[in-house]
């Protein structure tokens, strides 16, 4: 049987670089793929400053060489390493990655066409030869073209993975000649709107493309949600699946989070201790019952937020319960949460910069997770909302719709609870009525070991991947199969 040798692509992984879900997906899927006897994943990502202080001792360094971006040659260093029962490549370029941030920069673009063009640069050097790239997102895109195009490139088959549409790598039509060694027979292929896109680069070069969640797949072929894409997204649609992400189980587990004070796994009363110690932390209210809801968000647009301004004030001015945001992101959100602290002493609590340690004691803390999002490919906080018991309250849109089932009163199925339009008085509606089942403990049991059977574990989006793999490299299926399936 043919071994399907993978290299994930990617510009973040946890534990080395983290800026969101990208990088605990590529930290995690990686070790539970190479479970199975015939596959074997490692993954490349930049050497960033903060990777180079904190793992300095770990690090191999395998080579050196020069990468042409454009008409430049940079210095480049190919670094090795093993965590995790997965192997690590290392882009080292002091020029584009020894910086104090991992995005945030005018030349951005720069930056990933050149960590790209390494990618494959660098594989001569490798020993291992892949048969199989797997890019993720649009700084991982340029890879898939420049590996069909190089003649000295191993025709390896490509996957593309977008983990989420609105980030696309937007360049000016110019830079084409000026960071690239591409004949203008290329320029098709990423040309969008007068301008350069990576990601619809990617998107046009796979053999075959996913997203993370079935929904979010169909969403994005629709003008909508296919942020300018769409139309190449529905060119491609015999190629293009949704796989749902699942998360580290090990990792986030309340039975075993030293993050957390009190550890339990499906007891509601040892989890309400942790409520306890959240609410003398911030010195709240001392009530086991009284019902507390936790967001736990970066400060964007697409998280909702704007649904959450227009009732926030008007939900704790009129109900008698206790909400505490964690995130930072843009100024006028900050601005927002620290003022309705500010009028709801000792009901409301907005920490303002993310602490992982305290995200984890408030997933622990939580009776309901808010998470109405605008749009969400995937989705992580709500499965880890729903792994550390708490009830998530969402908008059914893309992994959200996915993964949360309505709480039905009369049945007593479903393990959430959600609104379909985005409209924020549907959002306090939903709310109310949470409120409501929360009072009612005929309704909220049922609910509650609803959430605790629930299960999001990596196994089966495993499986589909490699199914994605055996496709295209013309094999049958792997002999390993789990047959386990995500419990809602």
């Amino acid at each position: 049987m043919m071994k399907k040798k993978v290299l994930f692509v990617a510009s973040e992984c946890t534990p080395f670089a983290k800026t969101g879900g990208l990088a605990d997906v590529i930290g995690s899927l990686p070790p539970v793929l190479n479970q199975l006897d015939d596959i074997e994943t490692r993954v490349i990502l930049p050497l960033y400053r903060s990777i180079l202080t904190n793992w300095r001792k770990q690090l191999v360094k395998v080579t050196s060489f020069d990468v042409s971006v454009g008409w430049r040659k940079q210095p480049t260093s190919l670094y090795i390493m093993r965590f995790d029962q997965v192997t690590y490549y290392f882009i080292e370029n002091e020029y584009y990655f020894s910086r104090d941030d991992v995005y945030g920069y005018e030349d951005d673009g720069e930056r990933f066409v050149y960590f790209c063009e390494a990618v494959i640069s660098s594989l001569p050097y490798m020993n291992f030869q892949p048969n199989i790239i797997h890019a993720h997102d649009w700084q991982a895109s340029l890879s898939l073209l420049f590996n069909k195009v190089y003649s000295n490139t191993p025709k390896m088959k490509s996957v593309l993975t977008i983990h989420n549409l609105k980030y696309q790598g937007i360049m000016l039509r110019e830079s084409y000649h000026d960071l690239f060694r591409l004949d203008d027979e290329h320029i098709a292929g990423m040309e969008w709107h007068g301008l350069l896109n990576c990601l619809k680069a990617g998107i046009y070069h796979a053999d075959k493309i996913t997203t993370v969640s079935p929904t979010y797949a169909e969403e994005i072929k629709t003008p909508y949600y296919g942020e300018g894409l769409f139309k190449c997204l529905q060119d491609r649609s015999k190629d293009l699946s949704g796989i749902l992400n699942g998360i580290d189980t090990k990792s986030y587990h309340p039975k075993t989070d030293q993050s957390i004070r009190f550890k339990y796994q499906y007891s509601s009363s040892r989890k309400r201790l942790n409520k306890l110690y959240i609410q003398h932390k911030f010195q709240m209210e001392i009530d086991p019952d009284k019902p507390m809801y936790v967001m736990i968000t970066r400060f964007v647009e697409q998280k909702g937020l704007h649904l959450i301004e227009r009732i926030l004030d008007q939900f704790l001015s009129e109900e008698d319960v206790q909400f505490i945001v964690l995130g930072t992101g843009e100024y006028h959100f900050e601005h927002f949460f620290y003022q309705m602290e500010q009028q709801h002493k000792g009901k409301m609590i907005a920490y303002l910069q993310f602490n992982e340690k305290l995200a984890r004691q408030l997933y622990a803390a939580g009776d309901f997770f808010v998470m109405p999002s605008k749009f969400e490919p995937c989705g992580l906080a709500q499965l880890i909302a729903l792994q550390y018991n708490a009830v998530p309250i969402v908008r059914e849109t893309g992994g959200l719709k996915d993964t949360i089932v309505p709480y039905n009163e009369y049945t007593h199925a479903g393990n959430g609870f959600s609104f379909s339009h985005y409209n924020a008085h549907d959002l306090l509606a939903v709310l109310r009525y949470s409120l409501t089942i929360f009072k009612d403990q005929d309704k909220w049991y049922p609910l509650f070991r609803n959430v605790t059977k629930s299960s999001f574990s990596w196994e089966l989006s495993r499986d589909q991947y490699v199914k994605i793999y055996d496709q295209i490299l013309g094999v049958g299926p792997s002999n390993v199969r789990s047959d386990k399936t995500w419990q809602v």
